[in-house]
This record gives structure tokens, C-alpha cells and sequence, in this order.
């Protein structure tokens, strides 16, 4: 079966050219003014004329919840919640139960994912105290890395940032990516500890972002960039907060060269600390949402091009995790159908353009991870594409939210741009809120060399 689009704005590799793209089983044959096959009968032709087709998201970092904390949210439920936002392949977290910290393990979720993932996948190598070895066993071809995000190194603290001997085996022995959450736990602790006498167990949600604050985010990253920088491993840095991060980091360098990259996410993008007061613990994330200087400043980032790429950081949590005291609620909330959408809403804003986005959501992050023949609109590449309207506005609302969580902290936002179709694999997944999973997702391939 293949399969036409017709007349549509692609927007790919920094240009939008209006042409016909066509896909053959899983993968892009041609792209050309106008393309014409010799066996219409057996063609699907899609009238994509006045919408824009760009490459599908892939996001670097969610938690989908599958193995143990299912309650949240599954790989059936969050993948087709991120092929509705138009996100085609994703990277998953270790912190499940149990938490990925073996091969044998990892390899247990590959088996169960591909059962019921609809968009494409990988899952990140958990790292701890004590399974270095293990974590080092690695294949970079099959994995798309390594990372401590979501997991305790020390009983109920510590990320790998606070182990500077740690790290420093780490990245002089490992030859994969090494994917970071930066915060100091020692300047979270003493925050803590002053609005907890403060407050007592009612401690306001506007503190989240002076508990978890600029300083103790600063600290930890400028110790895991000078650690890094000494032995040149392959490092990322998940979900950059502040402008005084991003400033850290170096944009003179090529994509592809990068030794160091790093992320935005979508709620540091589209939030601020004055939300706290209307939205409270439903925008609670870690690292904290921050001011609206950083809020416009990582956007800065991103245009200029000390950040890499946008991130969801999708973590759900049911409502009832979600309610009461600061102490109680979890930190973390529902993001890959949304993301898209948000974005898109900025170029309408005129503050980034819609290649730029296809930069950040697509291209970059299969340059960073050098994953194998994805993240362009490209002759020979899977056709993994999404097609959008901008000129369709909608409303998120209960009954068209797909998370399993069944909120979201956008509800009763209007975006002004639908996703129309997702395909996944050459496979029209998701057609104006049908998703047809007959087809499934593939496990992501990548480069040995990181």
C-alpha cells in the first residue's frame, strides 16, 4: 500500500516548500512538486493542501509508568497520547518498578513494549550506586542511553550531580550518552528545612521554586559541565530551568560536534512562578517552574541555540497524587499531547518559527542521539510525519484528553493549531482523533558512536 500527500507545506532542514510526498510501506519514497504511480487503484491520496506537514516530535524524555506504576499511566494510554500531540517516537525512563537498573531487565521492557507501544521507542539504562558495571554493558546501537532521572542514588536522596567522585568514573569510562537531572540536594535540604519552619506542612506551592531553587540547579550543573568538560564523554542534560543554566552552556558549536547538550521543557517554556497561585500543585515538576525571566530567557536559549532541543518530561500522576499539602503532592504532571500544540502557539505569538520548532522537537534530538534514519522529511527515512492545521482552534478538555491520569495542566486552554494526522512507521496512526493501532511502533536504532 502506499500512500500520496498532496500539495503540502513541508516544513523540514530550515525551509517550508510546498510539494507531494510519497510513501511507500514504512518509508518516504519520494518527495516532488507532484508525483504521479502508475497504480492509482492502489494508492490512499490525502488533500493536504493548506496544511503543513512536518517531521514527528520525538521526545527525549518521559515517564510512562509501565512497569509497577501502572495506575498512572501505561504505554498503551501515554504513546497514544503522544501520537494525538504528534509526537512519533519517545524515550522512556528507568524509574519504573523495578527500577531498569539490569540488562536483562531492559530488555524485558523492549519485549513488553512492542506489544502496545503506538509510536516508536527506546528506554534509557538506569544507573545507581551499584550497578556501574551493569550500566557500562550498554549497547549504543539499541539504547538510547544512560541515566540516573527519576532514580535515587542514595536511600531517599541524591542524583548522581551530588557524586562528584562518582562521576568522574562514570564519564571516564563510559562511551555512552550520559543523560543528567542537575540539582544540588544540599541547598534543596536547607530550603526545605527554612520553609518547613516557616510554614509547618503548609507551605505555600509559590516556595516550590525557592525550595528547588536557581542556586541549587546552578551548583550541580556547573560541577557535572566541569567533571564533563575534563574527560569529553557524550553528556545531556535533561530539563534545563533557568536562564543562568543555559547561559553556562555553549552555542558556537555544531549540532552534530556537540559534546555537551542540553534541553527544554515545555511547562519551563510555557509557565511561571506567578502560575503557582491558580494552578498550585498541577505545575509542580522537578526542577521547579521558575520566573518569567527564565521562562523568556530559556526560550532565548533555545532560538540562539545554547539549548538543543524541547522536552516534555511527561510524568503523570492521578489526581489524587496530585491533591493535597506540598509535602503529599507528587512532582510531576501529563505532557506529550500538549506539547506540540504549546509550541505551536509561540509561533503564532511570533516568537519562534515553525522550522525552528521542527528543529528542536525533531532534527536536534535525532542528531544528539544519532538515531538512524529518523527526525527528517527525507527520501529514504520512515515516514514518521505529522500533519497539522494552524488554523484550527480548539479547546483541551476532559473528554479529549488521552492520558490515563485524565487530566492535564493546559485544560481549558484554547491552542490554535490541530493535529490532523500522525503517521508512525508509513502508518496512519492517528486520523482526526482516531487512533488505528493495527500497526505498532518500532525500537529505535542509533549510531555505536556516541
Amino acid at each position: 500500500m502506499k500512500t500520496i500527500i498532496r500539495n503540502a507545506s513541508i516544513v523540514n532542514e530550515g525551509n517550508t516548500i510546498v510539494a507531494d510526498v510519497l510513501i511507500s510501506n514504512e518509508r518516504i519514497e519520494k518527495i516532488a512538486p507532484s508525483i504521479h504511480v502508475n497504480e492509482m487503484s492502489s494508492v490512499q491520496e490525502i488533500n493536504a493542501e493548506g496544511l503543513y506537514l512536518l517531521p514527528g516530535g520525538i521526545d527525549d524524555q518521559v515517564h510512562f509508568r509501565e512497569p509497577g506504576l501502572t495506575h498512572k499511566g501505561d504505554i498503551y494510554s501515554e504513546s497514544r497520547a503522544a501520537v494525538a500531540g504528534g509526537i512519533t517516537s519517545f524515550m522512556e525512563m528507568p524509574n519504573t518498578i523495578p527500577n531498569t537498573l539490569t540488562q536483562a531487565l531492559l530488555e524485558e521492557k523492549y519485549a513488553m513494549v512492542s506489544k502496545t507501544a503506538a509510536a516508536n521507542y527506546s528506554f534509557f539504562m538506569g544507573i545507581n550506586q551499584n550497578n556501574l558495571e551493569e550500566a557500562l554493558k550498554t549497547n549504543n546501537e539499541t539504547v538510547c542511553g544512560i541515566t540516573d532521572d527519576g532514580l535515587y542514588f542514595n536511600n531517599d536522596e541524591g542524583i548522581l550531580a551530588n557524586y562528584p567522585q562518582f562521576l568522574e568514573t562514570l564519564f571516564s569510562r563510559s562511551d555512552s550518552l550520559v543523560a543528567l537531572h542537575s540539582e544540588d540536594d544540599g541547598i534543596i535540604k536547607n530550603n526545605t528545612h527554612h520553609y518547613r519552619e516557616k510554614y509547618g506542612d503548609q507551605i505555600p506551592f509559590e516556595c516550590h521554586p525557592k525550595i528547588r531553587s536557581e542556586e541549587a540547579c546552578v551548583n550541580a550543573t556547573k560541577r557535572v559541565l566541569e567533571i564533563s568538560k575534563k574527560h569529553n564523554n557524550r553528556l545531556h542534560l535533561f530539563h534545563i530551568s533557568t536562564l543562568a543554566e543555559a547561559n553556562l552552556l555553549d552555542n558556537t558549536i555544531p549540532i552534530h560536534e556537540k559534546r555537551i547538550t542540553a534541553e527544554a521543557c515545555v511547562h519551563h517554556l510555557w509557565f511561571s512562578d506567578k502560575d503557582y497561585l491558580n494552578l498550585g500543585a498541577n505545575i509542580k515538576w522537578n526542577p521547579a517552574i521558575k520566573s518569567a525571566k527564565d521562562k523568556e530567557g530559556l526560550l532565548a536559549a533555545l532560538l540562539d541555540n545554547r539549548l538543543d532541543i524541547i522536552a516534555t518530561d511527561h510524568a503523570p500522576h492521578t489526581k489524587e497524587e496530585k491533591s493535597g499539602t506540598y509535602f503529599k503532592s507528587l512532582s510531576g504532571g501529563p505532557l506529550v499531547q500538549h506539547a506540540l500544540p504549546a509550541m505551536l502557539e509561540f509561533f503564532h505569538e511570533g516568537k519562534i518559527s515553525l522550522e525552528k520548532i521542527v528543529e528542536k522537537m525533531s532534527h536536534h534530538v535525532a542528531e544528539i542521539y544519532k538515531i538512524k534514519e529518523r527526525g527528517y522529511i527525507r527520501e529514504g527515512y520512515y515516514a514518521d510525519l505529522v500533519l497539522i492545521d494552524l488554523h484550527n482552534s480548539w479547546k483541551v478538555s476532559p473528554e479529549n484528553i488521552l492520558y490515563k491520569c485524565q487530566w492535564s495542566p493546559f485544560e481549558n486552554q484554547c491552542f490554535k493549531s490541530k493535529i490532523v494526522q500522525t503517521f508512525v512507521n508509513g502508518h496512519l496512526m492517528y486520523d482526526n482523533g482516531i487512533i488505528n493501532d493495527q500497526q505498532l511502533g518500532k525500537r529505535l536504532t542509533f549510531s555505536k558512536y556516541r
